[in-house]
């Protein structure tokens, strides 16, 4: 399930909700029972590692500029 942060602009507390995202434009209450909160922008973090261009490039043995090998 999502996870949504909010900001209370009320004492500022920052914190998170998780819930369907069909309900992700919903209010949301502070912990301390504000009403007065405001939804962050979240980024998304993707893990991974580069490995470099696919097809191989030079030296990779992908078959040249299209990676089939179709390029003589």
């Amino acid at each position: 399930m999502p996870r949504y942060d909010f900001r209370c602009r009320s004492c500022g507390d920052t914190f998170e909700v998780s819930r369907p995202m069909a309900r992700s434009a919903d209010p949301a209450a502070c912990p301390q029972g504000h009403e007065d909160t405001v939804r962050l922008l979240s980024t998304v973090a993707v893990g991974g590692t580069q490995q470099g261009p696919a097809g191989g490039g030079a030296g990779g043995g992908g078959g040249g500029c299209c990676g089939g090998g179709c390029c003589g």
